[in-house]
C-alpha cells in the first residue's frame, strides 16, 4: 500500500487521509502518523475502509482505553462501547422520524463536545459509517482552538483559571425526557475553561451545549460569556461539514473540536453509523 498522505480540508483544521488500511493492526510508523496528524488536524476522514464492529474497536484500542458507551450504561448497566447514529435498530429495522430514539437522537443537534459531562471526558471520536441517507444527515464541525486564537488577549486573561459546570441532563431534557437511571449515573462535573493540547501546548477554550454554567459566576454572566464564546466558534465561515460516505471513518478530537448532526428525513432514509470513543487521560482539572 502506498504511504499515509494527508489532504488539508478546512483552513483552520481537518484532513483527508489515505494511503492506509485500518481494518489491519497499525505499525509503529503509522501509530504514531495517525496520533500527530489527530494533533495537528483535529478532524480526520479516512475514505473506502472496510470495517466491522471488531476491527473498528481493534483499531480503537491502538489509540486509547475505549470509552464505556454511556446512555446504554446509564438505562441498563449494561456495558458496551458502541453507540448507533442513525435510525436503526438492533434488529436491522427502520425507526422513523416520531420514534423515541430518533427524537432522542435530536440532542446531537446541538453543537456539542462529546462526553464533555463526564469527569474524564472523551479525547476522540471514532466514527464508521455503514449506510447514509441520500439526502441530509452530514455532521458539521468547528475548531475551539482556532476561535480561541482570535480572542482579544484580555478575553483570554479573563478566562484562564475558569472552570465550566457539564451538565448531560441541562443539554438533553431541553430535547427529550432523561431516563431517571441514566440522569443519575451522569451528575454535573467540573471542566477546565481552557485546556492545552500536552503534545503540542495549543490551547482552546472547552464549551458545547453541555456546559451549563460558570463556577462562582452568576447566571446571566455564565451564560453570557458560554454563549459569546459558543456563537465565536460557530460562525459560519468555520464551519468544515462533513458529508457521509459508506466506508468513510472519521475521528475527531473532542478536546478542541465541537460538533453537530444535520437532521435527515428518518422516514425515507436508512442512517446506520457505528460509533465508539477513546477515553481522555485524565480529569481536565488536573490538567
Amino acid at each position: 500500500m502506498s504511504a499515509m498522505s494527508s489532504t488539508p480540508l478546512h483552513p483552520d483544521f481537518g484532513a483527508q487521509i489515505t494511503g492506509i488500511d485500518l481494518s489491519r493492526p497499525l505499525t509503529a510508523e503509522q501509530h504514531t502518523a495517525v496520533r500527530d496528524a489527530i494533533d495537528r488536524f483535529s478532524f480526520l476522514v479516512f475514505p473506502d475502509q472496510r470495517l466491522c464492529d471488531e476491527s473498528q474497536l481493534a483499531f480503537t484500542r491502538q489509540l486509547g482505553e475505549p470509552e464505556v458507551e454511556h446512555v446504554k450504561f446509564g438505562r441498563s448497566g449494561v456495558v458496551d462501547f458502541f453507540g448507533t447514529i442513525g435510525n436503526i435498530g438492533k434488529d436491522g429495522t427502520q425507526q422513523g422520524n416520531d420514534h423515541k430514539e430518533t427524537r432522542f437522537g435530536s440532542g446531537n443537534h446541538m453543537w456539542h463536545s462529546d462526553s464533555s459531562f463526564r469527569q474524564v471526558p472523551t479525547m476522540v471520536t471514532i466514527t464508521y459509517a455503514h449506510e447514509v441517507p441520500d439526502e441530509g444527515g452530514q455532521t458539521e464541525f468547528v475548531s475551539c482552538r482556532a476561535a480561541y486564537a482570535g480572542l482579544p488577549d484580555a478575553m483570554k486573561a479573563e478566562m484562564d483559571g475558569l472552570v465550566a459546570i457539564h451538565d448531560y441532563v441541562f443539554s438533553r431534557s431541553k430535547v427529550a425526557p432523561v431516563d431517571p437511571s441514566h440522569a443519575a449515573s451522569l451528575p454535573p462535573v467540573e471542566q477546565r475553561l481552557v485546556r492545552t493540547n500536552p503534545s503540542t501546548g495549543a490551547r482552546n477554550y472547552f464549551v458545547g451545549s453541555h456546559a451549563r454554567s460558570i463556577v462562582g459566576w452568576d447566571e446571566a454572566a455564565s451564560r453570557n460569556l458560554i454563549e459569546d464564546l459558543m456563537a465565536r466558534a460557530t460562525r459560519e465561515q468555520n464551519i468544515l461539514s462533513h458529508t457521509w460516505r459508506p466506508g468513510d471513518l472519521v475521528i475527531w478530537d473532542n478536546r478542541c473540536l465541537l460538533h453537530r448532526g444535520r437532521p435527515y428525513d428518518a422516514d425515507r432514509y436508512r442512517r446506520y453509523i457505528r460509533q465508539n470513543r477513546v477515553c481522555g487521560v485524565g480529569p481536565t482539572l488536573e490538567e
